[in-house]
């Protein structure tokens, strides 16, 4: 039996607003949006989740990186759908269409970069991800549709000019510099103090709370650190010699660098630990010559714009869009927004 693609929209609308079907994208069987006529089941957004798994697992191979993205999939898998589809249907309006060869060479730059050419290696991954060929290649399809329509709206976007360049350089003058050194104190104490049975992380960080407070009141920082920290710097006052950003734990180097000489940090959660960090003194590197970055400032700066062309035609297709239930297009247009917002750090053009 065979429905108009208005109908079985209608019946949709219509068993969402009884409550017959769950609206709920946690629901089981629910119907997680309707955009444009097409209905987004919240099936369809867990398979997406293990699509993008497996496509990540077959496209990308440091484990960080993987996690990061797949971090990202699953935050905004909803979002990311409903995005796809506004391009799909654009494309489609277009009168669009992808030459099946230019899928087949995706697919075989993939087994060559990833797999080393060999395309069995490649079918057994896909297999253990749960996914056929065909899936894969429909993916492929459409994210090839997504790349073109967006170097569509990128065609025009004009050069970086050397004003903005110069800002650039200025502004992120740190990301430019040389081997930045610093000198630290620390108070380290660990959330599950050995021989104390009543301590526990929420314990150890009041203590730690307390600390801060008597060292913003006045309290002499390299004393408490002698007698509650209990790092390898505590003998020292906390105090660390000269070290390289490079050479330090990124959270407790971001952290450090982040203080103003003189600043004391929050309490910071350092895995199994708690610490609180003093500044004492840094030391700048010299400087990248600019001419030297300039490529890569270029290149930056063309990225951002580019993000911010990409966002603002979304908005618009999302603004002409019909979407329903109305929770999850007010929850699409916040999303996309909080884009909006990033636009508005970035270098004036």
């Amino acid at each position: 039996m065979r429905f108009s693609s208005t109908f079985l929209t209608s019946l949709v609308l219509f068993a969402l607003q009884l409550g017959i079907i769950e609206s709920n994208a946690d629901s089981s069987y629910g119907i997680a949006a309707v955009i444009n006529g097409k209905v987004l089941t919240t099936s369809e957004v867990r398979e997406a989740v293990e699509s993008q798994r497996a496509m990540i697992g077959m496209t990308v191979r440091d484990p960080a990186e993987q996690a990061r993205r797949m971090h990202e999939v699953e935050d905004q898998a909803l979002f990311a759908l409903m995005e796809r589809e506004l391009i799909l249907t654009e494309f489609a309006k277009m009168g669009g269409t992808i030459k099946r060869e230019y899928v087949d060479d995706n697919i075989n730059e993939i087994v060559r970069d990833n797999f080393q050419g060999d395309r069995e290696k490649f079918i057994s991954e896909l297999a253990k991800q749960n996914m056929t060929i065909k899936k894969f290649r429909e993916l492929r399809e459409k994210m090839i549709v997504m790349q073109v329509m967006r170097q569509r709206q990128l065609k025009d976007n004009p050069p970086a000019t050397p004003v903005q360049v110069d800002a650039f350089y200025e502004k992120y003058a740190d990301k430019f510099r040389e081997k930045d050194f610093i000198k630290i104190s620390t108070i380290t104490m660990p959330k599950y103090a050995v021989g104390d049975a009543s301590a526990s992380p929420e314990t150890q960080k009041k203590l730690l709370d307390e600390l801060r407070t008597k060292i913003t009141g006045g309290s002499d920082f390299a004393q408490l650190a002698k007698t509650y920290s209990q790092d390898s710097h505590a003998d020292q006052g906390g105090a660390w010699d000269w070290i390289e950003r490079s050479q330090m734990d990124k959270l407790v180097a971001d952290v450090s660098f982040a203080l103003k000489p003189g600043g004391v940090s929050a309490v910071v959660d350092v895995g199994p630990s708690y610490m609180i960090i003093l500044s004492d003194s840094r030391r700048p590197g010299a400087k990248t010559p600019l001419e030297k970055v300039r490529p890569d400032i270029e290149k930056a700066i063309q990225s951002e714009v580019g993000k911010s062309i990409i966002m603002r035609w979304t908005r618009s297709m999302a603004t002409k869009a019909a979407i329903t239930p109305e929770n999850v297009r007010t929850r699409f247009m916040e999303y996309l927004e909080k884009d909006k917002q990033a636009e508005n750090t970035q270098v004036a053009r």
